[in-house]
């Protein structure tokens, strides 16, 4: 060790100046606007002196509605990310013919579709979802909080410090070339001899081990804390929908853990699983990703189906039809979604016997899903339906979706996929399921909630400006790729030859352009609302006449959720309520027992942050010192017993008056 350079090497690893893009003039300007933009914010933070308030009331917070109003907002920064990669990859694509090479040269471009794609889908849609339910399911079912409030902040936490290991990728390094599934051999040492495939494996186990833990915390949150008479069959569809997606999480991410476990392996120890040196197989990576891949598929849309079943009740005036059918077909789904996975590699060479097996179930999964559409439709028939912006975004999802479904009914019989599997209808259809299903239903569910969580409504003319520009954006978007896939055009592709190509692919990036309008609206209706929150209000406390249990507490509703805890007697909880005269006893009040706030999930996904950083680069001294902080704070956090307070008698006495009074009218 007396040499410098093996203590260099000790301490720095890999990571040396030359990691840092200064060829890159996008990455660099880039990276001085998250300066220049992170410097005003951090200021702002600082001159209105409100770190220790973020500090106390947010990043310690263990209130299932804080965490789950903070997975959303860090799914929608992520938002913003993820969609500039996109925008980049369809102006890049409407441009590059010919002589002209464009302005992302095919090591960035690489770059930039993987990070899209592990960034929508990781932590985007992984953290709305999330996010949804931690608010909803809690007041859904009449419990004060989920059963393991630590264990959601820690989640939360460790979904956030995944997301930071991927946004450091574009400063300092690079990211995964490889897909934003990996495959090897393109992922193994050889062929990607960086720190980009470790930046991917490093970033989705941390993020993976919150999204694991969370689901466990709503599985036995639903399963074991719904209020009494809440049998299985009278809890709202949402929370039928995440008990079924919780089931898929705690089932499917230890295969993803796994499997990058042991692609990390191979790239860090020599081992040989997915390769073809020594007896490895890089077709078993392919079967271990899709086993984990195609339930994460129904994981980010049975929530959203939830979803459309609330908005659409609410807003049609109805109960919803077909309730029991409703919740067979979401049992039916959650299970046939793990037996279509090879679907995704019918050109891998399984066999005409295996092929016809996953093509068949394939077809039968869209039964039950189809059967959800018509019990929509069914809902609103005679209906009064009323046209505000969540039942927006769920027509349009209904018409959007069931296009994507017979695409992808197109593509599940295998001579049809041979042809189109690696062209860029694959890549519409794709879009087509999770932008009309996932994105339009999480702007659904947040236009539909956002009262609960703040006790004023969202503004409707962004909400309707925002609808209609992604609505739009889409269709121009992603239709021209149906027609150049249907062409043979291929995908993953930076440059083409053929001119005749060019004005399908301008007009998907004008598509683009106004889905990036749409999201804009979103962020001006976020803005408009707050300005404008006093004529906005909600004085009732049942902002939309919603049907289900979160409706009889305030809005916002206050720190322990429920005095006395609801009974239950239909599956229209609130509805039901209402008929009876849902009794709020005005005395007998006793002090309510809360969980303290905890810095613990902080600090522990933040060693996790730089445990990760330093395998990444190598760094085995830094890596040994995190891990060893890690044990130690673990355990103990295990000996830190005072986290109980109570929220005194009279406290809640007066806010359950107050609260009376505001859903008088509605009782």
């Amino acid at each position: 060790m007396s040499d410098p350079t093996d203590l260099t090497r000790l301490i720095f690893g890999r990571l040396s100046w030359e990691a840092i893009p200064l060829h890159e003039p996008i990455l660099i300007a880039t990276f001085a606007a998250v300066i220049l933009g992170g410097t005003a914010v951090l200021g702002a933070l600082t001159y209105f002196k409100l770190w220790g308030y973020l500090w106390r009331e947010w990043f310690t917070s263990i209130d299932h509605k804080k965490i789950g109003i903070m997975y959303i907002i860090l799914g929608l920064v992520m938002l913003m990310r993820g969609f500039a990669d996109a925008i980049m990859m369809r102006m890049q694509q409407a441009i590059a013919f010919g002589d002209n090479p464009g302005f992302l040269p095919p090591n960035h471009y690489d770059q930039v579709f993987t990070a899209h794609g592990v960034i929508m889908i990781f932590f985007v849609a992984m953290p709305l979802v999330t996010g949804l339910m931690n608010y909803v399911v809690p007041l859904q079912i009449g419990a004060r909080d989920v059963a393991f409030p630590f264990l959601n902040n820690f989640s939360f936490w460790m979904t956030t410090s995944g997301a930071v290991l991927v946004m450091a990728s574009l400063f300092v390094g690079e990211f995964a070339k490889t897909g934003w599934l990996a495959y090897p051999p393109l992922s193994g040492i050889l062929h990607s001899p960086d720190v980009g495939v470790d930046y991917y494996i490093w970033s989705l186990q941390i993020a993976g081990v919150g999204t694991l833990l969370s689901g466990v915390n709503l599985l036995v949150t639903i399963v074991k804390m719904r209020a009494p008479g809440m049998s299985l069959m009278k809890m709202p569809v949402f929370t039928w929908t995440s008990l079924c997606t919780n089931v898929l999480i705690v089932a499917a991410f230890p295969v993803l853990t796994a499997v990058l476990a042991l692609l990390s392996l191979d790239r860090y120890a020599g081992f040989n699983f997915f390769t073809n040196d020594f007896g490895g197989n890089s077709m078993m990576y392919v079967n271990l990703i899709w086993i984990w891949g195609h339930p994460e598929v129904y994981i980010l849309i049975l929530p959203l189906f939830g979803v459309f079943s609330e908005v659409v009740s609410t807003f049609s005036r109805k109960k919803l039809f077909g309730y029991a059918s409703m919740v067979y077909a979401t049992v039916v789904i959650t299970i046939l979604s793990y037996l279509v996975w090879l679907h995704h590699f019918f050109t891998m060479g399984s066999g005409a016997s295996v092929n016809s097996f996953f093509g068949i179930t394939t077809m039968i999964i869209s039964i039950p899903t189809g059967a959800k559409i018509f019990n929509w439709l069914f809902t609103m028939y005679k209906g009064r339906i009323q046209f505000e912006v969540p039942m927006l975004w769920t027509i349009g999802f209904m018409v959007t979706f069931a296009i994507g479904g017979m695409t992808g009914v197109l593509l599940a019989v295998p001579p049809a996929d041979f042809v189109l599997h690696n062209s860029l209808f694959l890549i519409a259809h794709f879009h087509n399921v999770i932008i009309g299903g996932v994105v339009f239903g999480l702007f659904a569910g947040i236009n539909y909630w956002y009262p609960k969580a703040f006790g004023y409504k969202l503004d409707p003319f962004w909400g309707k400006c925002s609808f209609w520009f992604w609505l739009i954006g889409f269709w121009m978007a992603f239709m021209p790729l149906y027609v150049l896939g249907l062409m043979g055009v291929t995908r993953r592709m930076s440059h083409f030859e053929d001119a005749s190509l060019q004005i399908w692919f301008q007009i998907a990036a004008f598509g683009a352009v106004l889905i990036a309008l749409g999201i804009g609206s979103f962020l001006i209706q976020l803005v408009v609302s707050w300005r404008n929150r006093e004529a906005l209000r909600d004085t009732t406390g049942d902002p939309w006449g919603g049907r289900t249990l979160e409706w009889s507490t305030s809005s916002p509703p206050p720190a322990y959720n429920f005095a006395f805890t609801p009974q239950v007697h239909d599956n229209d909880a609130w509805h039901d309520m209402k008929q009876r005269g849902y009794e709020r006893p005005l005395s007998g009040f006793i002090p309510v027992h809360m969980p303290k706030n905890t810095a613990a999930g902080v600090v522990i996904a933040g060693i996790c942050t730089v445990l990760g950083f330093a395998l990444i680069w190598h760094m085995w001294l830094l890596a040994g010192v995190s891990f060893a902080a890690l044990l130690v704070v673990s355990i103990a956090h295990t000996f830190n017993y005072q986290r109980d307070y109570y929220i005194d008698a009279d406290t809640v006495a007066r806010t359950e008056a107050d609260r009376t009074r505001l859903l008088a009218s509605h009782v």
